[in-house]
């Protein structure tokens, strides 16, 4: 792997990340905002335990589409961006393996996930690990009965999307879905995310 991870996570985790008159902060062609993970966390708990039990693996379907439309998104935002081309595009020897790099190297360092690829099997399949999240943080309000951290299926694999997606973007989308196989959040020492297609 080319790109030099602990380089991207430091000099990504130093720039001034200034947010305008709405709160939000244009950066990698996209607006991000910071938020508390306690309302993200919090806001999927609300979902979750106002649907009837029977209704609660789709409410969690819905949760990891979001993200997984969220992760397409924001992802092509990063790889189009000033700041990409300026800090990762330089470091690029394969592609798009090195890109996929890339992306979870941004991904850490914006602090959803300390998160990367332990295993790439190229237009087919890739093992993400994460070893703190804030989805795991959930544990705040009751340990839960199986993995949920859905913010990080969603975005592994829009990332696999963006990456080998039978279609270039926009269309790319849902190629590839994510399971978790593990979780800190139910007791196992990392989170564990695998992305298949569909």
């Amino acid at each position: 792997m080319a790109i030099d991870r602990k380089k991207v996570i430091e000099k990504m985790s130093k720039m001034a990340l200034v947010g305008n008159e709405h709160g939000l902060i244009p950066v990698f062609n996209v607006y991000v905002q910071q938020l508390p993970t306690a309302f993200w966390n919090g806001f999927a708990n609300r979902i979750l335990s106002s649907v009837p039990t029977d209704l609660v693996e789709i409410a969690e379907g819905l949760l990891v589409d979001a993200a997984h439309e969220c992760g397409y998104h924001t992802g092509h935002g990063i790889l189009t961006s000033e700041e990409w081309k300026r800090l990762l595009t330089p470091m690029i020897e394969k592609e798009p393996e090195d890109i996929l790099h890339g992306l979870f190297a941004v991904f850490s360092a914006w602090g959803w996930a300390n998160a990367e690829i332990v295993e790439l099997i190229p237009k087919q399949r890739m093992v993400v690990r994460a070893y703190d999240y804030y989805e795991a943080d959930i544990v705040l309000h009751g340990k839960p009965g199986r993995p949920v951290a859905y913010m990080i299926r969603g975005v592994a694999a829009a990332f696999m999307d963006l990456c080998y997606g039978d279609m270039p973007y926009p269309d790319g989308i849902k190629t590839f879905k994510c399971d978790q196989t593990k979780g800190i959040e139910i007791g196992d020492p990392w989170g564990e995310f695998e992305v298949t297609r569909f």
